[in-house]
């Protein structure tokens, strides 16, 4: 299958791998030859976005990714970049050429095209992918799986 780009990126925190970074993964893998996956670092995920109650470290969190990426997609070309801000390398590498996204943060992509076209570079296609819905049609989320709540195919686990 011929690729449609070359370089893609997309991102994340990755705490509990779910059926979303699953098909976000897909999609991406899909569109590139390689992939650029931001993963969210530990001081950027607590202090910037909030996220307090995350269960695994950043080099744990790059592990199970790369073990999920082994399981589930096989000899795929990617390299993990650790993100401290919103954009990572996408606003400073021309040869990323598309981001794919959740439809939940795909509109960072005008953001991110705004940034590139200050610094000289193409603007990205930005490609979203469906939020993965759970039993109760709500979105899957690291937060709802370490809740106990779900787990990582949205499956209920327990009643509320």
């Amino acid at each position: 299958m011929v690729k449609r780009f070359d370089l893609v990126a997309t991102g994340g925190t990755f705490d509990e791998i779910h059926s979303g970074h699953l098909a976000l993964l897909s999609k991406a893998f899909e569109l590139c030859e390689t992939l650029i996956i931001g993963v969210t670092s530990d001081e950027f995920a607590t202090k910037r976005k909030g996220k307090n109650n995350i269960h695994h470290r950043y080099e744990e969190r790059v592990a199970n990714l790369k073990d999920t990426i082994r399981e589930n997609f096989g000899g795929v070309k990617y390299k993990i970049s650790k993100l401290d801000n919103d954009y990572g390398p996408v606003v400073l590498s021309a040869d990323v050429c598309a981001l794919v996204a959740s439809t939940e943060t795909a509109k960072k992509g005008d953001d991110i095209n705004r940034i590139r076209h200050n610094n000289g570079l193409a603007p990205i296609d930005v490609v979203m992918v469906d939020l993965v819905r759970a039993y109760d049609g709500k979105p899957i989320s690291s937060s709802r799986i370490r809740s106990g709540e779900i787990d990582a195919a949205g499956k209920k686990l327990k009643v509320l």
